[in-house]
């Protein structure tokens, strides 16, 4: 006889083998019927906002109201849940999906070869023009601050996370870069212009002041990604190369950063997509023409947030146009900057197994 044969009648508790579930087709059951009911709202005349946010509001309710008969509290916890984090999901979609169309429906219609490959400089007077001064000045200007603040931002972290040891220059370089992270990118801009305006004098405008208005922006976000893949890499690997007599800075060359390398790159592109739409520093220091000017330190230098922000302001059909032309064109830049991240992390990666 098992000790639960000796227990007494009433102190056993039966569980069911079986556990009540809702049919698999009952959330989209409800879910029909909110849109019906929301559908039904419009007819009578309410407002479309009104009756979407009623019929969302009718779907979190009933989906585990039903729950609760059927599969218990446990069951409709779960389901109010999902439902509330499908709700927040959705909402936080509904304006990207809605700035994406709109950028697409009105840009795609100005993008062809001319408008890619023209500059605003005329030399006929019905000549078309084109964002390819901007583009290239974008690219540019970009590259110089990605060269800029790369070697900083991968150094400064490898200082921190290998050789600060939380001592005092250490807990002063985080508080700056931490300070630096929230700074508002007019403030960049600011600092550029008054440091080139003291060397160069006033009215100096050129992309490597705006290279260095970016990096300033740049560099505490390369400081924490790298910072943070830094500190995953396992500490076994050092002490293993330490057993074996290698030195620290070869240690951390050959050993920690091919180890972190994929999430060093994925930080260093994200930080790239982060600033190449910046438009406040650019208009103070690297300022703007009608030219493609392909020299960083002479002259100023058009970028496409600088050149979607000068043809918003004109405000006619024409500028308009080349305006969401060029913001179109700055999307595709970012879209294709992330899925690099996304495939360059995944390449790099440390292999597991």
């Amino acid at each position: 006889m098992t000790v639960l044969d000796k227990q007494p009648e009433a102190q056993r508790v039966v569980l069911p083998l079986v556990v009540p579930r809702l049919p698999r087709l009952a959330p989209a059951v409800v879910g029909g019927t909110a849109v019906a009911f929301g559908a039904l709202l419009m007819v009578l005349g309410m407002g479309v906002v009104g009756a979407v946010l009623l019929a969302a509001l009718v779907y979190l309710l009933a989906l585990p109201l039903w729950s609760l008969a059927v599969e218990g509290r446990r069951g409709a916890t779960d389901r109010l849940m999902t439902g509330l984090i499908w709700t927040t999901f959705l909402i936080a979609v509904v304006p990207l999906v809605s700035l994406l169309w709109r950028v697409i429906d009105r840009g795609l219609s100005r993008i062809d070869s001319t408008f890619l490959t023209y500059s605003f400089f005329k030399t006929q007077i019905e000549q078309p023009v084109g964002i390819y001064h901007a583009i290239m000045g974008t690219l540019i200007i970009t590259a110089g601050a990605v060269i800029i603040s790369v070697p900083v931002g991968v150094m400064a972290a490898i200082y921190l996370v290998e050789y600060g040891n939380k001592n005092p220059l250490a807990k002063a370089i985080t508080f700056l870069v931490d300070v630096m992270t929230g700074i508002p990118s007019i403030v960049a801009g600011l600092f550029a212009f008054a440091v080139f305006t003291l060397i160069f004098g006033p009215a100096y405008v050129s992309g490597i002041g705006g290279s260095v208005a970016l990096s300033l922006l740049m560099i505490p976000i390369v400081v924490r990604a790298t910072e943070e893949m830094l500190m995953l890499v396992p500490s076994d690997l050092r002490e293993a190369a330490y057993a074996l007599g290698t030195p620290k800075w070869k240690t951390i060359v050959r050993i920690v950063l091919p180890t972190a390398l994929g999430g060093i790159l994925t930080g260093i592109t994200l930080a790239t997509a982060r600033v190449i739409g910046e438009t406040a520093p650019l208009l103070l220091i690297a300022g703007f023409t009608d030219r493609t000017n392909l020299n960083p330190f002479d002259g100023a230098t058009t970028t496409l947030p600088v050149l979607i922000y000068t043809q918003n302001v004109r405000g006619d059909g024409p500028a308009e146009a080349n305006a969401w032309g060029a913001a179109l064109v700055l999307i595709v830049i970012v879209m294709v900057l992330n899925l690099v991240a996304r495939i360059v992390g995944k390449i790099f990666a440390p292999k597991k197994g």
